[in-house]
């Protein structure tokens, strides 16, 4: 198969079958379709997901009878986000999105597709008149994800949801160990790739347009690697130093790990992950950069199997969550994540959570991370978590480089999509205390 709304289709089908995420699923699309086919692919499965919430709204409003054909259903989704959203002339992108339908094996199905399509185009101001005031609609977002957020941020949801739904910018990290922040800006302008500061990360940038990481100068060298600047701030927030052991807890892909290490080579670090696979992009990062730490494969919320018994001074627990902090870069969470797995991933952080401090030394720092904007998953479990344990106390600065840098919580700091520069992220720094 070379059609790329045809893999389109199978790619939405399967996160709505929540077989893959666009992560996974993209490569194995991507390996099918000539590589001139590749950006519009890559663009139909990012922008169906995007828009998806309100794009069901339409194509429900427009289909006589529900479709019982999942790769049928998500075809004429990828239509209909071509007219809404692309420059692709219309009647090029309902004949190409027909044409699909017969190499995904829907040939008996093209009258529909088109009748769909050719329909939500003569009726486009009606329809939208129709659903302006259904709130999926408006923000794009699914019901339960809506409420979650307009609970959590009142006033505030509104521009969250519009952040969420635009493209994000490319922000880098550059390798302070190697070449100034300064200096590499300098490259990248001899280069004719424009880029300005990150507004907190000391380390980045944040360039005029997305380029392939092959242009970057310096990039195969280790000068810079890829990295949002609300991430960039774990390194720094765990300030570790010279000699110190150091874990960084649900390590993959790595990029925290690297930082860690440019801020300080001298560490006795480790990387854990539960994924063998997602490890290998670690290793791949370290040797990037020409960097090493001990790999160690295993689960965080059970260290009796794998822990040496030898404490840690900090460690860094960028905690696995919902990633609703990160829509815009991974729009495909708008259907793959259930309101359910909130409390259930809320039940795992705190597992962890509890598992690590016990790795800590007396005096050691804990750093809890999420890329997550609820409550629950963030400053309500930490709180909770610090209310329950004596010897912890909450130490995260609300100052970076003497600036105020996110919202203050109970405990910790929140970032906030459109509030803030970088994506959604939540900070806890955690010290345990010295007679412990």
């Amino acid at each position: 198969m070379n059609d790329p709304r045809a893999l389109a289709a199978r790619v939405i089908a399967r996160l709505y079958q929540d077989r893959g995420s666009l992560q996974r699923l993209l490569p194995w699309a991507e390996k099918q379709v000539d590589e001139k086919d590749r950006s519009l692919l890559r663009e139909l499965c990012y922008g169906t997901a995007r828009f998806a919430p309100r794009l069901e709204l339409m194509l429900n409003k427009l289909l006589r009878k529900p479709v019982k054909d999942e790769e049928l259903e998500a075809l004429m989704l990828v239509g209909l986000y071509q007219l809404e959203y692309t420059r692709i002339p219309d009647h090029a992108a309902i004949a190409a999105t027909v044409e699909a339908a017969r190499a995904i094996k829907l040939g008996h199905a093209t009258g529909v597709v088109n009748g769909v399509l050719r329909n939500a185009l003569r009726n486009k101001e009606a329809l939208t008149r129709k659903l302006s005031g259904n709130p999926q609609f408006s923000s794009a977002h699914p019901e339960w994800l809506q409420q979650a957020v307009k609970g959590a941020w009142g006033t505030d949801t509104r521009t969250i949801f519009t952040a969420n739904n635009e493209n994000p910018p490319m922000t880098l990290r550059v390798n302070q160990s190697q070449i100034s922040r300064d200096d590499y800006l300098q490259q990248l302008q001899d280069a004719g790739i424009g880029a300005e500061p990150c507004a907190f990360s000391a380390a980045g940038l944040i360039l005029e347009s997305p380029v392939a990481v092959s242009h970057l100068p310096g990039f195969e060298d280790g000068l810079v690697s890829v990295q949002d600047q609300s991430a960039q701030l774990a390194a720094p927030l765990l300030d570790p130093q010279p000699g110190e052991r150091v874990l960084d807890a649900c390590a993959a892909p790595g990029g925290k790990t690297c930082h860690l290490l440019e801020l300080q080579p001298d560490l006795d670090l480790s990387a854990l992950d539960i994924e063998e696979e997602r490890l290998d992009r670690v290793i791949e990062n370290l040797e990037r950069l020409g960097m090493g730490a001990q790999i160690i494969c295993a689960d965080a919320a059970e260290p009796e199997h794998w822990w040496d018994g030898e404490p840690f001074d900090r460690i860094l627990l960028d905690a696995p969550c919902s990633a609703t902090g990160v829509i815009r870069r991974n729009p495909d969470i708008k259907l793959l994540r259930r309101p359910e797995d909130i409390q259930e991933l809320a039940q795992l952080q705190g597992k962890i959570l509890r598992a690590m401090w016990r790795l800590l030394k007396p005096g050691g720092t804990l750093l809890y991370a999420t890329c997550s904007i609820l409550p629950e998953e963030n400053s309500a479990q930490v709180a909770r978590f610090v209310a329950e344990t004596p010897d912890a106390r909450d130490n995260t600065p609300q100052l970076l480089h003497g600036e105020p840098w996110g919202l203050p919580q109970d405990v910790g700091m929140q970032l906030l999509p459109g509030l803030h520069a970088g994506d959604g992220f939540y900070y806890a720094k955690l010290e345990k205390a010295q007679d412990s």
